[in-house]
């Protein structure tokens, strides 16, 4: 992965959302948020880290589950303050820590508050 393009970190205190994506069924797996160490780290290893907001510190996704997020693909948005992952999933394949191969797999009904 090159890293040609210079991410915004500044807009949200350090941090940016990073979309995580199945590369080869399109669907979305999970969201997270890097900061510039974790970001660095993802195109240094070619696995998506994150900054757990909650435990303030790096964690890449599945190295305790064996769930790892091989990064296949990374682009950013227009602005450069959001990433998008197109990954292959090693292990079983169940990204969310629920159990579910993707974490959005809540439906909300329109017209609900």
């Amino acid at each position: 992965m090159a890293d040609a393009v210079k991410i915004d970190f500044a807009k949200m205190d350090g941090l940016v959302p990073g979309i995580v994506q199945d590369w080869k069924t399109g669907e979305m797996l999970m969201l997270g948020f890097l900061n510039e160490t974790s970001y660095q780290k993802t195109l240094e290893t070619g696995f998506v880290t994150f900054w757990s907001r909650t435990r303030a510190k790096l964690w890449m996704k599945g190295e305790t589950s064996g769930n790892r997020l091989r990064v296949i693909e990374a682009s950013t948005d227009c602005d450069n303050d959001a990433l998008l992952f197109r990954v292959e999933v090693e292990g079983d394949g169940l990204v969310c820590h629920e159990g579910t191969v993707s974490c959005f797999t809540k439906p909300i009904v329109k017209g609900t508050k």
